[in-house]
């Protein structure tokens, strides 16, 4: 009988194998289940070619012999059956817990499969003319088809049922490896002298390799780290292990390529990324640009093990450590305190966003506090989108009051959602979020819409209010198009742009200063006047005022607090309300709580009070009805 397929199936198998062993990879559960079935394959075809020498030679070969390693080639075609089976367990049940539970049924079956095949007769004989090919059959050959069809079925019926547990590129190699062997089975089955199962299992394993298994797709090229896609593959895993094991992002303030380097600098960066590769006890993944993740099994002793790299960065890279990259370390010291590998990055991106940037070298500690905190604010995200994709976003109004005029002449427009359970959530849980995501730009406009709506169905001016303040976040200021989207809405609902007043924030003139500069030309062409609001917090500073085309200035709650506390508050606030109205700038303080704030701050010439002392922030009727029936009365009674 012919063996040249077999012996091609099985070179083929040990050149897939000596590239495998010889490549830098991760000892992920998926490899060591490729790995078992490349073996397991290897050892079918090497049975199988070991079965038709002792067919040839049974005149020389004891029969019970032939006919056991002929059983033991049939038993380990169920075996390739079940490593095909096993490896697709390995992505649905990632827990390792779970991964023993739920597989032991099928190892059972494969066993008392392989149980019968031995214990079954099996006969062997002469097709065709009596002197072709010898081949084997009986209850054994039967057994054989029908458990490893069984099993190859259970394969299938998985993959459909658990489609999305499964790694897309895996169910399909699988699926087309297993359709490959099956159908070289039922070929053999029907056509004895067509040898093709052991070298289609050797194709099925080179498909396997070639579009998973490849440990060079888990690496990436420019720093030879192992890349993000093995990342989230290896934390998941070892989360599935439920063993304490510890990470740390390595984070750059720029990124660190190689292109965009001088000559003199090209040592250090190749000194960097020489260091990071051989960190002891580690494995390092490059997950951005700018960052790095450093993986320790050993929790115990990442501690150290992060330090050292804290206090290597700190030294300098390059010639004399004449070159200092500018890096932060967010550490996990138990990556269990998330779920799922995808969290792990949330929680570091949670991190960065929250950290401060301008402290370099630092180790920030990403314990389990944290994690709460980007759960709820996950929740948070989650429910301010179903806010908006379900119309669940409401506008309040807080009144102003005009000392000059002795009444309400203006009030200022605050965004609220709603629970599922109608509960109102206060800005302050959702507006850091809605900043971080983007969401904030369609948030403002839907709130800016809004109050439009509003003044188009309520003339504001039958209730002697002048205009309405709506505020504007940092990433507004930011937005391009923001001119042209809200002239639109104006023109929409015929909206007179004197009647509008939008608030701007230090922060955002500091970070976006150029883009908002345009929209804010655009804008006051169009009619539209500008406040600028939370004057006297962060990085307060005169020359905003005078940068910025505003009209008036709002000093905060915590100045006008401090103002009746504080001594030198109250003189530099005394004198910053002297300048603001010498540049012909009206001035509203917020936060005004009680009767003496009130009358304080009017003989000190503020044009306007906002604060609770007259109202709280108020739904649409309800400050409809407030500033009809306060208006038609005197307030200083």
């Amino acid at each position: 009988m012919n063996i040249k397929m077999q012996c091609c199936g099985v070179i083929l198998l040990v050149v897939l194998l000596f590239f495998y062993i010889r490549q830098k990879r991760i000892s992920l559960n998926t490899q060591r289940a490729f790995l078992q079935a490349v073996f397991v394959t290897l050892g079918c075809i090497l049975l199988d070619i070991l079965s038709i020498i002792v067919l040839n030679h049974r005149d020389i070969v004891p029969d019970l012999i032939v006919k056991f390693i002929c059983k033991s080639y049939l038993a380990s075609l169920v075996g390739v059956a079940l490593c095909g089976l096993l490896y697709v367990c390995v992505d649905i049940y990632t827990k390792k817990s779970d991964y023993r539970k739920k597989t032991r049924k099928y190892d059972l079956a494969a066993c008392v499969g392989m149980l019968v095949i031995y214990c079954l007769p099996i006969y062997y004989g002469y097709a065709k003319d009596g002197k072709t090919v010898l081949y084997t059959y009986g209850a054994s050959v039967v057994s054989t088809y029908i458990f490893a069809v069984g099993l190859l079925i259970v394969n299938f019926h998985l993959m459909k049922k658990e489609k999305d547990r499964i790694n897309p590129l895996r169910r399909e190699a699988v699926r087309l490896w297993m359709l490959v062997w099956m159908g070289a089975s039922l070929i053999q089955f029907f056509h004895n002298s067509l040898l093709l199962v052991g070298y289609m299992s050797a194709i099925g394993m080179m498909i396997l390799y070639l579009k998973l298994e490849n440990p060079e797709s888990n690496l990436d090229r420019q720093t030879g780290m192992f890349s993000h896609s093995a990342l989230m593959l290896y934390i998941g895993q070892l989360l599935g292990k439920e063993q304490k094991f510890a990470a740390a992002a390595l984070v750059l303030n720029s990124p660190l390529h190689e292109n965009g380097h001088s000559s003199r600098n090209r040592a250090a960066y190749m000194e960097v990324l020489e260091f990071l590769l051989h960190i002891s006890g580690a494995l390092v993944f490059k997950n951005m640009e700018d960052e790095f993740l450093i993986v320790f099994e050993d929790a115990d002793t990442a501690r150290d093990s992060v330090g050292r790299i804290q206090e290597r960065f700190q030294a300098g890279w390059g010639n004399g450590g004449r070159y200092y990259i500018k890096f932060n370390i967010i550490f996990i010291p138990d990556v269990r305190v998330v779920d799922n590998a995808e969290d792990m990055l949330f929680l570091i991106h949670n991190v960065r966003q929250n950290s401060n940037e301008s402290a370099q070298g630092k180790l920030v500690l990403a314990d389990r506090s944290r994690v709460e905190q980007m759960y709820r604010d996950r929740e948070t995200e989650k429910l301010l989108e179903r806010a908006i994709d379900e119309d669940r976003v409401e506008v309040f109004y807080q009144p102003i009051f005009s000392t000059k005029e002795g009444r309400f002449t203006s009030a200022e427009a605050l965004v609220r959602i709603r629970d599922e359970n109608g509960k109102i959530v206060p800005p302050g849980v959702f507006i850091g979020i809605a900043e971080q995501n983007g969401a904030i730009l369609s948030l403002g406009k839907m709130v800016f819409e809004k109050v439009c709506r509003m003044m188009k169905e309520n003339d504001i001016r039958k209730y002697g209010m002048h205009y309405l303040e709506i505020n504007l976040s940092v990433v507004q200021c930011a937005y391009e198009h923001l001119a042209e989207d809200y002239i639109k809405i104006m023109e929409k609902y015929e909206v007179l742009p004197e009647q509008v007043n939008l608030e701007i924030t230090e922060s955002a003139s500091l970070e976006a200063k150029a883009v908002l500069l345009q929209n804010m030309e655009k804008l006051m062409a169009y009619g539209v006047r500008f406040s600028l609001d939370d004057f006297g917090t962060g990085q307060s500073n005169l020359n905003y005022i005078v940068d910025m085309p505003v009209d008036i200035v709002k000093f905060d709650r915590e100045m006008t607090t401090a103002y009746f506390e504080n001594e030198k508050a109250k003189y530099v606030m005394d004198h910053a309300i002297r300048m603001i109205h010498g540049m012909g700038l009206s001035v509203v303080s917020e936060g005004i709580e009680t009767k003496e704030q009130f009358e304080e701050m009017e003989q000190l010439g503020i044009c306007y009070i906002q604060g609770y002392y007259f109202s709280r922030p108020l739904p649409q009727q309800e400050f409809l009805e407030f500033v009809r029936e306060r208006n038609g009365r005197n307030e200083r009674a």
